[in-house]
Order: structure tokens, then C-alpha cells, then sequence
């Protein structure tokens, strides 16, 4: 097939996300201070789309307390640079089994399961320009963890996103997940044309190769718009393997910590590295207006 490279490319840096990065880097955010810092640090860098997860401020493991999203989308709205802002939709879905002769009951420790609404509360008090919507449930890498979204639940969170007017952020981790996010278009329930993430190099989700790639970006409908990124090293060439296909790119903490071997990264670095590979590839690397007029997203104000 020939090449139809993205000439107006949006990049959108992922923040902090929900892994167990937190003591392994300085640089990682934990506070809602910090997030938000290293958020307006990658919308000055060129970041036109920043996807925000929340953390404890003191151990930095993942929250989905109210008040830290309500705290980190102020600061970053009251900011001197203009940025999109996409919160992450993707906690509470998380069961992990016992042991595997006695996998009930599960594991409370690692477990975390609340309903639709919940799920959405501070999407819905926030209501940022983006929230994504991990369309599928896959195994990751630890033994016994599972990311739950049922089709009931995917249902349910998808028409609450549409009716807040809230852009979903189609996660796609696997071809099927593709399928069932043109599914919820079909129903009415995502409007057309949607916006994608293309997950690669999750384990255990799409492997990280550029004939999966290609597999997924092929069904990408053709009036959606599609983003993609890979995990550690490759996160970088992903940036240059998505603008080639035909998409956008995403870098950022949540991925990769590194700059280079044995350097660690910044977000703002990494944002700076995705600008420079975008413009030498010919492409232009696209304002947050700019974004929001091609996917039609509604800008919210500082709260008073």
C-alpha cells in the first residue's frame, strides 16, 4: 500500500498513567501540583493533547480521588499556554484472581471494581475536552490481573461520554477492540468519526511489530482519526511509524522514562524529541485550536 504520511500532526503527551513508575524515576509527577507542572511543561514544548492519570501525592500509586483531578485540571486551565485536556476513564475496572487452584475470592489487595457512573464521576465534574474509553478487556502482564470493560459497561460509559459531550478516546490494545468500538458507532452510542488510540507492545495485547501495527491501522475506518505509541524504546519510532501511516503520536512518562540509554526523560524532553522527528519528516506539528476544530471538541473554562 502507498504511504499517505500526516502532514498536521497533534501529539499528545501521556503524564504520569497508573504503572508502578513511580520510584523509578524523579521525574515521574505524584501530586496533583506536579502533574499538572510537567503537563503545562509538555504544552509549552509542543504537546497540543495532555492525558492525565492521578496519583497519591505521598507513595504515588494510582488514585481516582476526586480532588487530585479536580486540582491538576484547574491549575493546568489557569495556565499561561493553551493545551487539550484528556483525563484517563480507565480505573476501576481492575479484578486480580486468587491463586490459580483457588481463584475466588479474589484478591482484594489488587483489586478495584465500581460501576459505570463512578467510573466517570470526575469526567463528569471536570469535563475535560477528551476522556479515553479502553475498549476491551485484555490480561496484562502481572499473573493474575485483568482489565474488565464488559460490553454492558462499555455501553454504558460510551453514551454517558456522548451525553456530556466529552470526546471519547477509543483505547484499542487488540483488533477486537477495534471491532467493538465500530460496534458502539454502529449503535449510535460513539458518534462517527471517532477518535482511536492505538495501544502497542501492551502485554498481552498487540505485539509490538510493524505488521501488527499496519493490521490495526487497517481497521481504523478511514474518516476516523487515529493515534498510536509503543512502550520503552520503541516509543520513538512509533512517533515516525504513526506519522507514515497516516496518523498521530503520543509520547510521554506513562510509556517510557528515558531519554536515551541511561538518561532519564522528562515529559517536556520527550515532547521536544516527537516535535523534532515530526518536522524533520516534513510534517508540521498542529496547535491545540487546531485540534480542536478537526475533532470538534469543546473547551471548558477555569472554574471560578
Amino acid at each position: 500500500m502507498p504511504l499517505t504520511p500526516t502532514r498536521d500532526v497533534f501529539i499528545t503527551c501521556a503524564v504520569t498513567g497508573s504503572g508502578g513508575t513511580q520510584d523509578r524515576s524523579p521525574h515521574v509527577p505524584r501530586s496533583p501540583e506536579q502533574i499538572a507542572e510537567s503537563a503545562i511543561a509538555a504544552a509549552k514544548a509542543g504537546a497540543a493533547v495532555v492525558h492525565c492519570h492521578v496519583r497519591d501525592p505521598e507513595t504515588g500509586t494510582p488514585s481516582r480521588e476526586l480532588e487530585y483531578y479536580r486540582e491538576v485540571t484547574d491549575r493546568i486551565r489557569a495556565a499561561d499556554v493553551d493545551v487539550v485536556l484528556n483525563l484517563t476513564a480507565g480505573m476501576g475496572g481492575d479484578i486480580t484472581f486468587g491463586s490459580t487452584e483457588a481463584p475466588l475470592p479474589v484478591n482484594e489487595a489488587g483489586t478495584d471494581m465500581i460501576g459505570a457512573t463512578e467510573r466517570l464521576a470526575h469526567v463528569a465534574d471536570c469535563l475535560p475536552e477528551i476522556c479515553t474509553l479502553d475498549c476491551g478487556t485484555m490480561n496484562f502482564a502481572e499473573a493474575d490481573y485483568v482489565m474488565t470493560n464488559t460490553p454492558g459497561m462499555l455501553r454504558a460509559m460510551g453514551q454517558m461520554m456522548t451525553d456530556l459531550g466529552v470526546k471519547p478516546e477509543i483505547e484499542a490494545f487488540d483488533t477486537g477492540h477495534l471491532w467493538f468500538a465500530k460496534q458502539l458507532v454502529d449503535e449510535g452510542i460513539l458518534t462517527d468519526p471517532a477518535l482511536v488510540q492505538l495501544c502497542m507492545g501492551v502485554p498481552w495485547g498487540a505485539p509490538n511489530d510493524l505488521n501488527t501495527f499496519m493490521a490495526m491501522v487497517n481497521n481504523v475506518p478511514s474518516t476516523w482519526t487515529f493515534s498510536a505509541f509503543s512502550l520503552g524504546r520503541n516509543q520513538m519510532d512509533y512517533v515516525a511509524a504513526s506519522v507514515l501511516a497516516g496518523g498521530h503520536v503520543r509520547v510521554g512518562l506513562e510509556d517510557n522514562l528515558w531519554l536515551g540509554k541511561g538518561e532519564l526523560a522528562t515529559n517536556a524532553q520527550l515532547v521536544e524529541r516527537a516535535v523534532g522527528i515530526v518536522e524533520r519528516m516534513g510534517s508540521r506539528v498542529m496547535t491545540p485550536a487546531e485540534v480542536r476544530e478537526k475533532l470538534g471538541l469543546v473547551k471548558r473554562a477555569p472554574k471560578g
